[in-house]
């Protein structure tokens, strides 16, 4: 199974409750674990600036460029602003993009490989991608710890391309996919399926395909039954990719949500989708969205277990 990964994503962003080092302590994890060996790690390069255009606004690419965001806009983004941060932004959107290219059997620069043909692959091909899901996104700003939408980006620039005629989004974060939303509103070609705590960040959530708020203090029963009935309506729309947003911060001690998902439930979670996406035959990219634990060692087993249920999957194991 391919993962997409770069060493490059443990940059800095000060004292905040984003743990950056998740990834680089989740690559660790995967090797001391056997789950992943050197060979199955691919580099993204990051997405062009004309990529994010298919997205974002060329004011706001500029503000980020040259550093012209406003207080409201910082506010509003909740990070700091340096040209590190921004690159390393830039270079998850790029493995978004990576990663779904290779789903479809598509070389890294979009191209089929060999051929005018797609290329053959197997019988059902899911990538992860250790990064991305940065859903609240807007075209003409970031919010909520994103700074530009990769999922967005990424099947932007398959439709430019013509990769792709038809996309889902499983949107699992405990928060709402709310820019992610807003940018595919009234676009049938893009399926946004978004399950979350209904009384939590961001306070508008503009509504998606199917959207599936969730109380507050809601455990795995109500969660997965939730999730086995929306599952064939994503399927059912017929993509061509399915992007699935693994959010771990449905976890019952995440600093950020008020679910109460225990790490097994979560587990069972990522089997449903993994197993609704291969019984379809329709390529899985993974990406992992938020996850803010009190111990940043129990956001890294969730990602971990994710990982784990995409390799049980593709080996027809799981």
């Amino acid at each position: 199974m391919t993962i997409v990964y770069s060493d490059r994503y443990d940059f800095d962003l000060g004292a905040h409750v984003f743990p950056m080092r998740k990834y680089a302590l989740l690559r660790a994890r995967l090797a001391e674990r056997g789950l992943a060996a050197p060979a199955d790690f691919i580099e993204p390069a990051s997405a062009s600036w004309d990529d994010l255009a298919l997205v974002h606004t060329a004011g706001y690419l500029l503000k980020l460029q040259f550093g012209g965001l406003s207080p409201e806009d910082l506010g509003a983004l909740e990070l700091p602003w340096s040209p590190e941060i921004v690159e390393g932004f830039r270079l998850m959107t790029g493995g978004t993009l990576l990663a779904a290219r290779l789903a479809l059997g598509l070389s890294p620069d979009g191209q089929v490989p060999g051929g005018p043909e797609r290329a053959a692959g197997p019988a059902w091909p899911v990538v992860v991608h250790l990064g991305g899901g940065f859903h609240h996104a807007f075209p003409t700003h970031g919010e909520g710890f994103c700074m530009f939408n990769d999922v967005a980006v990424a099947i932007r620039a398959l439709e430019r391309d013509r990769a792709v005629t038809r996309v889902a989004i499983v949107d699992l974060d405990v928060h709402h996919g709310n820019g992610t939303a807003a940018i595919f509103k009234g676009l049938p070609a893009v399926f946004t399926f978004s399950m979350h705590q209904l009384h939590n960040y961001p306070a508008q959530k503009p509504p998606g395909t199917l959207d599936v708020g969730l109380a507050d203090g809601a455990s795995d029963v109500e969660y997965l039954l939730n999730l086995r009935e929306a599952l064939p309506k994503v399927v059912a729309s017929g993509p061509d990719l399915m992007i699935y947003l693994a959010g771990a911060d449905p976890y019952d001690d995440d600093q950020l949500g008020g679910l109460c998902l225990s790490k097994e439930g979560l587990r069972e979670r990522d089997r449903m989708v993994m197993r609704a996406a291969r019984q379809a035959f329709v390529p899985l990219v993974v990406t992992l969205a938020g996850g803010y634990a009190r111990r940043v060692e129990d956001t890294v087993d969730i990602h971990a277990a994710t990982v784990e249920a995409a390799l049980a999957a593709s080996t027809g194991s799981g």
